[in-house]
């Protein structure tokens, strides 16, 4: 498991999980804001990025695991850390607090999806892309294309291209599972919860949000002028938000 660890170490404890078909560096931005106030981790999720040749299983089970050994490699076994979980990074978080309350104080999830509840939208691009198991690659750039743009995919260079559809499998792994799936139940979530969304984030997005704010007894908090992305996009002030999480929890 790739991971890359900033910050100093005696300082509480920071873990960044990225999103479907996103890696650690999509979080780096983020991280910077943080390093300088906490130790901070992001990791490359299994099938991605530089974890590409971990391969599966990509189902919940797996991802909590991957999420344990890089607490318990920079000592968070011993101190609670704070996770914070962008997109699909929320329920690896979320499941992860759920199954080992020891281990995670907090959890900031931005914009989790919650494709396992009836409400949830089945012309998503993540339901695109699961319409395409049966060929991940292009299960991959479908879901690209959606995120990005088709002018911006095509910008890409072939190399990078490449690389984003050979994280198919993973991508039509994970989403598969969470939609068959609930990956933890909020009675079994003990650590405490901070729920975001984007401004101008889409509507099912929104109400993830104020679903997670319903269950944890939180008021959720919408980040200005941002959207799905707004961990990359507005690093600052989601920074302050996380970073005053931290202290509270980690006090």
């Amino acid at each position: 498991m790739w991971s890359a660890s900033a910050g100093d170490r005696s300082n509480p404890h920071v873990v960044l999980v990225h999103g479907s078909l996103d890696r650690s560096a999509g979080l780096l931005k983020l991280s910077r804001r943080l390093d300088d106030r906490f130790s901070v981790t992001r990791y490359d999720r299994r099938g991605y990025g530089r974890s590409l040749d971990l391969g599966g299983p990509f189902h919940m089970d797996a991802q909590v695991a991957d999420l344990v050994e890089v607490i318990g490699a920079i000592g968070g076994g011993d101190v609670p850390c704070v996770v914070v979980g962008h997109s699909y990074g929320g329920n690896v978080a979320l499941a992860t607090a759920a199954r080992h309350p020891s281990l995670i104080a907090g959890v900031v999830v931005y914009e989790a999806p919650l494709s396992w509840l009836p409400w949830w939208p089945q012309s998503t691009a993540g339901a695109d892309a699961r319409a395409w198991q049966h060929d991940p690659e292009e299960a991959a750039e479908r879901f690209m294309r959606r995120l990005v743009g088709d002018a911006r995919w095509e910008r890409l260079p072939a190399s990078t291209r490449r690389a984003r559809r050979a994280e198919g499998p993973a991508l039509i792994g994970e989403l598969s599972d969470l939609r068959e799936h609930a990956p933890w139940e909020p009675e079994a979530v003990a650590a405490a919860v901070l729920p975001m969304c984007g401004e101008g984030g889409l509507p099912h997005h929104r109400r993830s949000a104020e679903a997670l704010g319903e269950w944890f007894g939180v008021e959720p908090i919408v980040l200005a002028d941002a959207r799905h992305f707004g961990p990359n996009t507005h690093p600052d002030a989601m920074g302050e938000v996380v970073a005053a999480f931290v202290s509270g929890v980690l006090a």
